[in-house]
């Protein structure tokens, strides 16, 4: 069965690198928003199975987007994957106490990546 993942983050290579690693490794569908306010929309379109967030955008962040999405009860139960190159353990533990399901962090290894995601999601 296909999945249908949402990517949101600003950084064109970041989208493309996961996106084209999703496709090829997992063969999922893959969605692309460029900002917080453009992965509301889609996820609100799309209803995909997991969302894949960057955490560090310019306007509406990562954490702020995720707790717009929780608000809607058409994308509140969709699962979100924090995405970020803060690794000090006080932020992860401030991201984990969102209620997101994990955080990854940047860099990541494309070819791993929907793996890493399957076990998180319970989908392995």
């Amino acid at each position: 069965m296909s999945r249908k993942i949402l990517i949101i983050d600003d950084e064109d290579d970041i989208r493309q690198v996961a996106a084209l690693s999703l496709e090829t490794v997992a063969g999922w569908d893959i969605i692309v928003a460029s900002s917080g306010v453009q992965g509301i929309q889609r996820a609100q379109e799309n209803l995909p199975d997991a969302i894949l967030l960057d955490v560090m955008m310019p306007g509406m962040d990562g954490p702020t987007t995720f707790r717009e999405l929780q608000k809607n009860p058409i994308t509140s139960k969709i699962p979100v994957i924090l995405l970020t190159a803060k690794v000090q353990s006080a932020d992860q533990r401030r991201f984990a106490d969102l209620g997101v399901r994990a955080v990854l962090t940047k860099p990541f290894d494309p070819l791993t990546l929907s793996g890493q995601m399957e076990r998180i999601l319970g989908w392995a």
